[in-house]
């Protein structure tokens, strides 16, 4: 597939890295590649500066977010939450029409330090911000309740047998996503329904955060035993 990635810090490094490795068709988009080509600091969350994964995956293409998107069967929103609208805004509701968007994004709001709280939950989710935003995308909430590690390579832990989620509106999207997270080696996929559902597994990481604090790692995962 032709597979756009929209972000290029740590999950959008993995994602990108991985989907390269599969074999697919690859871009990623930034606002602006010239400057993000020009980075040599890493960036907050301690990951090394996009050029040098850059120069190690010499076959993804580096684009604006708007060239990234055209033309392609897959999104991957893997910016953070607090930018995702603009993100895919630059990306372009036009391009984005009838394109399946996988949303990894949280909503978390750091306004107040660390822990982060959600800056929507309850009765609506980002995803559906998003869905409401690009009412002609096809948009699947999903691999936002692990890691990035074990986003792309799940078998790190416990042989991979541990739960992921999908919500979306369209079944044919959601159908194209697991399919992908299957290729990625997660065996537990679990369609929830609809994008509100998606409320649900944004609204799992006050507790992830705080087990990731207890256990001094982001390498767990839920498992739903059934």
């Amino acid at each position: 597939m032709r597979i756009a990635v929209l972000g290029t810090g740590m999950v959008g490094q993995a994602l990108a890295g991985r989907l390269d490795e599969l074999g697919h068709d690859v871009a990623v988009g930034t606002r602006d590649p010239v400057v993000t080509m020009a980075r040599t600091d890493p960036d907050a969350m301690g990951t090394p500066a996009f050029g040098e994964w850059a120069a190690a995956h010499p076959s993804v293409r580096i684009a604006s977010m708007a060239d990234a998107v055209e033309g392609t069967d897959l999104v991957v929103n893997a910016t953070s939450g607090a930018v995702a609208l603009a993100a895919l805004g630059e990306a372009g509701a036009d391009r984005l029409a009838g394109t399946v968007v996988l949303d990894i994004s949280n909503p978390l709001d750091f306004s107040r330090g660390f822990p982060p709280t959600l800056f929507v939950k309850d009765s609506d989710s980002l995803g559906e911000q998003i869905q409401a935003a690009f009412p002609a995308a096809k948009v699947v909430k999903s691999l936002n309740t692990l890691t990035a590690a074990l986003m792309v390579n799940p078998r790190q832990l416990a042989d991979g047998d541990h739960s992921v989620f999908v919500s979306g509106n369209d079944a044919e999207a959601k159908a194209l996503v697991t399919d992908l997270l299957r290729s990625f080696g997660h065996t537990d996929v679990i369609d929830l329904g609809d994008i509100s559902t998606c409320r649900g597994t944004e609204m799992l990481m006050p507790l992830w955060l705080r087990l990731m604090g207890t256990l001094g790692t982001g390498m767990f995962n839920i498992k739903v035993v059934r």
